[in-house]
C-alpha cells in the first residue's frame, strides 16, 4: 500500500481510497509513511485528521475551502469510543466576527463545508494509544433537509448575535446543533470583534462547533 500520487479523480476513487483505509491503526498508516507517531494528541490534535489527509490525497490544507475542491467534499475524522459514540465534538471552520454583514447562509463557510462530508471513524478511547486507534469504514454524508435546516438556524442566531455585539456573551450552550467556542491555542490569541455599542473590542477567535448529538444521529442513520 502506496501513498497516493495525487488527488482523487471522482468520489468513487476518494471513497475507494477511504475503504482501503478501513481496518487499518494510525500507527499502520504512520509506519507505512515512514512518519512518527505521537505518543498523545495532547500537542498535536489534528495529527490524525493530516495523517488522513494525506492518504486520501486531500489538497485544500488549512484553505477555507473544502479538502476536495474539485469534488466538493469536505474530510472531517470522527473519533469515537468502544460503544460507538462521538468522543468529542466536531470543528467545522473559524467564524466570523468582522465585516459579517454581507454574509448570508448560502454563501457562509459552515454551509460550503457541510454541503458533502465524508466521515472517516477514528475507533478507541482516550486511554489508547493514538497507534493503536483504528479507522472505521467511510461515510459520504450530505445534510437532508431538516439537517440543513437546523444547521441554518444556529448559524443565523449566532451570527445575529456577533453582529449585535454579544459575542462575550455567546457560550457552548447556544445552539442545537451547532456551537461557538473559542479556537485558538491558548489565551494570548486575540482578534477583532464587534463590542457593545458597535464599538472594536479584542477578543479569542471563535469556531464553529457540531454537538456530538448531531455527529452521533449521522453514525445511526450511516449504520443503522
Amino acid at each position: 500500500m502506496q501513498l497516493p500520487n495525487g488527488p482523487p479523480d471522482s468520489i468513487e476513487e476518494l471513497l475507494l481510497r477511504a475503504e482501503q483505509l478501513a481496518g487499518l491503526t494510525l500507527g499502520d498508516l504512520a509506519s507505512l509513511a515512514n512518519i512518527v507517531i505521537p505518543q498523545n494528541f495532547k500537542r498535536e490534535k489534528g495529527w490524525s485528521g493530516q495523517l488522513i489527509e494525506m492518504w486520501l490525497g486531500a489538497t485544500a490544507g488549512s484553505k477555507p475551502q473544502q479538502d476536495f475542491p474539485e469534488l466538493g467534499v469536505e474530510l472531517k475524522t470522527l473519533p469515537i469510543n468502544h460503544f460507538g459514540a462521538p468522543s468529542e465534538t466536531t470543528y467545522v471552520c473559524y467564524a466570523p466576527l468582522m465585516g459579517q454583514e454581507q454574509t448570508r447562509w448560502l454563501n457562509s463557510n459552515v454551509y460550503n463545508k457541510l454541503q458533502q462530508v465524508l466521515w472517516i471513524p477514528v475507533i478507541g478511547d482516550r486511554a489508547v494509544p493514538p497507534a493503536d486507534r483504528s479507522i472505521g469504514m467511510p461515510i459520504l454524508w450530505r445534510p437532508t433537509e431538516t439537517e440543513n435546516n437546523q444547521l441554518r438556524t444556529d448559524w443565523e442566531e449566532l451570527m445575529e448575535r456577533i453582529s449585535l455585539g454579544e459575542i462575550e456573551s455567546i457560550t457552548a450552550r447556544h445552539g442545537e446543533v451547532l456551537q461557538l467556542r473559542p479556537k485558538a491555542a491558548d489565551g494570548s490569541v486575540l482578534t477583532d470583534a464587534i463590542g457593545q455599542n458597535g464599538s472594536i473590542v479584542k477578543t479569542r477567535p471563535r469556531g464553529f462547533y457540531l454537538r456530538k448529538s448531531f455527529t452521533q444521529q449521522i453514525l445511526n442513520n450511516a449504520f443503522a
